[in-house]
């Protein structure tokens, strides 16, 4: 007779949602997987199928609210464990971050909290046996864990402290405080839309910044929105949309767009009227590129090879303009991908810096004299912004800085740095409420080949 096992009824509601996003945190933390890979694609949770929609969107701002507050987390649980987080059942640990973030900071009830916290660890064989500590230690929590919170400064705490180092030593530490707060809440919705953008921050409840995007705090599933599957806008965020007005009018220009997955700027140049060669070295981003394209009516040739050592297919040395959106870091990204802060490493900066050097080099050989290049990066990181552009002009004579005028990008001049380059950061455009506030951290450069 086989041996029977113990298994919770799958009809507790909301306890599917906090099983997934268990194996989730678990794929982020201890086997070091992206999140964005264990959410879609060929790599997701073949779970999240069987999710509703409004569990999915559970399982996702628990997962993001957990590892955008780990640092401080963790601080409350250790002071509520005796004998800190068991490591040897991780579906335990886990159980506890999840319960801990609900009570702290999301609007579920406490009671209901702990019980599906303890019912995911009777549902697991080797953290059974930590049920009835999940369950005291999460009702401490809800007693306690905000005066435990009030102790630290928690922002401090939910940064990889290599980062906050890096950020007080190049933006100085009153910045590098603003900007940890800035990550720490949960940021809107942004979209580029193609047309009438007061009509379409009406439809969407939201309002459009000064840039044209359109911000809203709108949740749930983004292709359930208004215009949507019509094709009438793409999400976008609101810095990542401005190296593209960089160029100027590109009407009837040939701009190739290297890096081009998944495709938001690309659609920007097509919208705006440019013949479009979007390269990329991975096939199934590409797809995913052509689908949005598809989705919104634009037209653009793609071509999957790695972009540092393409020829530039016919328009080799011809193009009007080049977009490099390097691969980095992406550390200015952490406030919508909060699992990039303990991802990455300072080690990881390295290699990346070599490749946008080599990007820059290829794209100077794809431009005709009098084109422009737009280098931009997601990231924070000094090596892969200004020093990289300062590298790549000091070994590159035909190339030269134009600089960006406040007028270009809505007047916001605070997001120029001396030489003239673009620099947003996550606690910039702030607003009375934190979730409508804020960029992505964007660097980008216009230069000139002469």
């Amino acid at each position: 007779m086989p041996p029977q096992r113990f298994a919770l009824p799958t009809e507790v509601p909301g306890l599917a949602a906090r099983r997934i996003a268990a194996d989730i945190l678990d794929g982020v933390l201890h086997k070091h997987r992206q999140l964005d890979d264990q959410l879609d694609g060929a790599g997701a949770h073949p779970g999240l199928k069987t999710l509703s929609d409004r569990d999915r969107a559970l399982m996702r701002r628990l997962v993001a609210t957990i590892l955008r507050r780990l640092g401080t987390l963790g601080h409350v649980l250790s002071r509520l464990l005796n004998r800190g987080i068991p490591t040897d059942a991780p579906r335990a640990q886990s159980a506890l971050l999840i319960g801990a973030a609900q009570i702290l900071w999301m609007d579920v009830p406490d009671h209901a909290a702990v019980d599906l916290s303890v019912r995911l660890v009777q549902s697991d064989r080797r953290a059974a046996k930590y049920a009835g500590l999940v369950n005291a230690v999460l009702r401490r929590c809800a007693r306690e864990g905000e005066a435990l919170i009030a102790e630290v400064k928690a922002e401090r705490l939910d940064v990889a402290p290599w980062l906050l180092q890096r950020w007080t030593a190049h933006y100085g530490e009153t910045i590098a405080r603003d900007i940890a707060t800035a990550i720490g809440h949960e940021p809107s919705l942004d979209i580029t839309v193609k047309s009438d953008t007061a009509q379409w921050a009406t439809r969407l409840h939201g309002e459009t910044l000064p840039t044209g995007s359109v911000r809203t705090l709108l949740q749930g599933s983004v292709t359930m929105l208004p215009g949507f599957s019509e094709g009438q806008w793409w999400v976008q965020d609101a810095a990542a949309a401005l190296p593209v007005r960089l160029f100027g009018d590109v009407a009837g220009k040939n701009i190739a767009d290297l890096c081009a997955a998944p495709g938001g700027k690309t659609a920007q140049l097509a919208q705006a009227g440019a013949h479009v060669t979007a390269v990329d070295r991975s096939p199934n981003r590409m797809a995913r590129l052509r689908d949005n394209l598809v989705r919104l009516a634009l037209e653009a040739e793609t071509v999957v090879v790695d972009a540092a050592e393409w020829p530039g297919g016919t328009n080799g040395g011809n193009f009007d303009g080049i977009l490099i959106d390097a691969p980095c870091t992406s550390t200015g990204t952490i406030r919508r991908h909060p699992d990039i802060g303990w991802l990455r490493q300072e080690a990881d900066i390295a290699p990346l810096v070599a490749l946008q050097q080599r990007l820059l080099q290829r794209a100077v050989t794809l431009l005709r004299p009098g084109g422009t290049l737009v280098y931009c990066t997601c990231s924070l990181e000094p090596e892969e912004g200004e020093q990289a552009v300062s590298t790549f002009l000091a070994a590159e004579p035909s190339m030269r800085r134009a600089p960006v005028e406040a007028g270009e990008v809505a007047g916001l001049a605070e997001i120029l740095t001396a030489e003239g380059d673009l620099r947003t950061l996550p606690s910039h455009l702030p607003r009375d409420e934190p979730r409508l506030s804020g960029l992505d951290g964007f660097y980008a450069a216009r230069l000139v080949k002469s």
